[in-house]
């Protein structure tokens, strides 16, 4: 389910803000409040495991600046507790061409289908953007549990890359000619 709030701002793009929800879950753009759960996010070494590592801290003071209210940046929101759960970004406009989707989550909600969730929806989003196809997810080629979530939605593996220093999977939703 989608729903589209109004832009009144006009500095956003038209397609922002939005609200999206699954059935536990709400993607809602991220705001002050959120950057404690999300500044976890940066710096815990098992959520970075396959990311290149802990963000480091001069990064963190510059995104928190600039990620609240971030065109593509959702916080993912438990809607049982209203906790801040997560992190998914679309990115139109991808380098990598479509838009690139990305998720990330505290370990505690690990292991609940979670990212399965947030990741679907997101992705049935980003299909709907102005240049949103195909949609592009990139994960470390070591990084079984999330090359299984990509595939389990619907995209599979176009190429790969190197970034990190470690070799990257580019998973999409149709195969380019």
């Amino acid at each position: 389910m989608c729903r589209v709030t109004s832009n009144s701002a006009g500095q956003a793009p038209t397609w922002w803000p939005v609200h999206l929800e699954s059935a536990r879950l709400t993607l809602r753009p991220v705001a002050a409040d959120d950057l404690p759960s999300i500044e976890r996010l940066w710096r815990d070494e098992r959520v970075r495991r396959f990311l290149g590592g802990p963000v480091p801290e001069e990064k963190i003071a510059l995104r928190r600046h600039h990620l609240p209210g971030a065109p593509g940046a959702f916080a993912t929101e438990d809607r049982a507790t209203g906790a801040c759960i997560g992190l998914v970004t679309v990115e139109p406009g991808s380098p990598r061409g479509g838009a690139e989707v990305s998720y990330t989550f505290l370990p505690e909600w690990w292991g609940r289908g979670l990212a399965r969730e947030a990741a679907a929806v997101a992705v049935q989003w980003a299909r709907e953007l102005p240049g949103g196809n195909p949609v592009v997810a990139v994960t470390q080629s070591a990084n079984t549990s999330s090359r299984r979530l990509l595939e389990a939605i619907g995209l599979s593996a176009d190429y790969e890359t190197v970034a990190y220093g470690q070799p990257q999977t580019v998973y999409v939703t149709e195969h380019r000619s």
